[in-house]
C-alpha cells in the first residue's frame, strides 16, 4: 500500500481533554446506568478528573458502583465529585460488568443520578477494540484492513466535532461498536497493526468516513441525511455486495404496530388505510413516506425518521418497496444500513477478488487520500 506520510499536527490537533494522552479516545461504554460492577486486578488509583488531585488507592478490588443523592459510592466510600478518574497500573486489568478495558475509566454523575462510564483509552488500543465488533474476524485481511482505516479515521474525526464533550464516542452502532480489550482477535489486532496510524483525508483534513453492512447496489449521498457534503461521501455504484446475506430482505409488520410505535414517539396518528412512497433519491432509496388516514388527512414522514421509529433492523435500509395487504405493510428492500460511504460486504468481496486496501477505499471514498500520520 503506498501511503503518504503526514505529521499529525499539521492535520488537526486532538482535544486537550481527551484524558489521559494527546491521541487518546474517549468512549462512553454506559449512560444513564445507576450501578456498574468494578474489578480490578492488582494496583489501582482514584483521582478527581479536574484537577487529578488524589483521592484512594489500592489493590484488587471487586464492587458495586452507585450512584445516589449526589455521590458516587465506590468501594464503601462516598465521593462528592462528578467525575472520577480510574487508572490500574497493569493494562487490561480493569473490568466494567464482565468486560476488560485498557486505559483508563472515567465515572461521571449526571444530574440525573445516573452514570456516563467512558473509556479513555490510545487511538490504536481503540481500534482493536472495534474490529472484532465490525466484521469478521474471518474476512480477507485486505478487508480488515480497510475496516481498520476507516475506524480510526472517524474515531478522529469525531474527537474534533466532540472535543467540548464529555465523551467523543460511544460504543453503539449509532457510533461504533467497542467491545474493549475483551473484542480483540489475533487477526484483526494483525490488521490494526498492519495499517496503524494510517487514515483518510479529503483536502488535508479527515473526514467522517461511515460504513454500513450492505448498500443494496449503490451508496448514499451523505447530504441526504447529514450536514455534510463532500466528493468522498456522493455515493457510487456497488456490484459487488450482490452475494452478501443481507443484500436483499423481507419484513412484515402490521399497520396497527406502524400507528402505535409512531404514536409512542409524539406523532398525532390517526387509523391508517394506506402508506404512499413520495419520493426517491438517486440512489434509489425513499427520501419520503405519507401516511394516509383519511382523503385529505395524511401525515408526510421522512423514510429515514421512518426507519429508526419503526423497526431498523427490520426495515434494513430506505432502500424498499412497500404494499398494503389487509392489514398489513408488507416491505421488500434492499441492502443494510444508511448506505454511506464503505459497503462492508462489498469490500469483502472485493477482497476475495484480490483488490487490496487502498484500492478498495479509492472506489468507495473517491477524491479521498490514504495517508500515514505521525504522532
Amino acid at each position: 500500500m503506498k501511503i503518504r506520510f503526514i505529521l499529525f499536527f499539521l492535520l488537526f490537533t486532538l482535544s486537550s481533554a481527551s484524558a489521559e494522552s494527546q491521541h487518546s479516545i474517549r468512549v462512553a461504554i454506559l449512560q444513564n446506568e445507576r450501578s456498574f460492577n468494578l474489578k480490578i486486578k492488582g494496583e489501582y488509583t482514584v483521582s478527581e478528573y479536574r484537577n487529578r488531585n488524589f483521592i484512594a488507592q489500592g489493590k484488587d478490588l471487586n464492587t458495586t458502583v452507585i450512584c445516589s443523592e449526589n455521590n458516587i459510592l465506590l468501594a464503601g466510600r462516598r465521593q462528592r465529585s462528578r467525575k472520577l478518574v480510574i487508572s490500574a497500573k497493569d493494562d487490561n486489568s480493569i473490568l466494567i460488568d464482565g468486560r476488560t478495558f485498557k486505559g483508563a475509566i472515567i465515572i461521571i454523575r449526571e444530574k440525573s443520578d445516573t452514570f456516563t462510564v467512558v473509556n479513555a483509552i490510545e487511538l490504536e488500543d481503540y481500534v482493536k477494540g472495534i474490529l472484532y465488533q465490525e466484521s469478521s474476524h474471518y474476512w480477507p485481511m485486505e478487508a480488515l484492513k480497510v475496516q481498520a482505516i476507516v475506524s480510526r479515521t472517524y474515531a478522529l474525526y469525531m474527537t474534533q466535532v466532540n472535543k467540548d464533550r464529555d465523551y467523543d464516542l460511544t460504543n453503539t452502532v449509532y457510533s461504533q461498536l467497542y467491545g474493549g480489550s475483551s473484542s480483540e482477535r489475533y487477526r484483526t489486532n494483525i490488521a490494526v497493526e498492519k495499517t496503524r496510524g494510517v487514515v483518510l483525508t479529503y483536502r488535508g483534513k479527515v473526514f467522517p468516513a461511515y460504513f454500513h453492512a450492505s448498500c443494496g447496489g449503490y451508496t448514499e449521498d451523505a447530504s441526504v441525511l447529514w450536514n455534510i457534503n463532500i466528493r468522498p461521501l456522493k455515493g457510487v455504484v456497488c456490484g459487488f455486495c450482490r452475494e452478501s446475506p443481507h443484500y436483499k430482505w423481507h419484513y412484515v409488520l402490521s399497520l396497527f404496530q406502524i400507528r402505535q410505535k409512531l404514536k409512542s414517539k409524539g406523532y398525532s396518528i390517526s387509523q391508517i388505510n394506506d402508506i404512499v412512497l413520495v419520493d426517491r433519491d438517486v440512489s434509489g432509496r425513499v427520501k419520503e413516506l405519507k401516511l394516509v388516514f383519511t382523503k385529505n388527512n395524511f401525515l408526510k414522514i421522512s423514510a429515514k425518521d421512518f426507519r429508526e421509529i419503526i423497526d431498523p433492523n427490520g426495515i434494513r435500509s430506505t432502500n424498499f418497496t412497500l404494499q398494503i395487504v389487509g392489514e398489513d405493510a408488507v416491505f421488500e428492500g434492499f441492502g443494510w444500513g444508511h448506505g454511506v460511504g464503505l459497503c462492508q460486504w462489498g469490500a469483502y468481496f472485493m477482497a476475495k477478488q484480490g483488490l487490496d486496501a487502498e484500492k478498495i477505499l479509492a472506489y468507495y471514498y473517491p477524491g479521498s487520500d490514504v495517508i500515514h500520520i505521525g504522532f
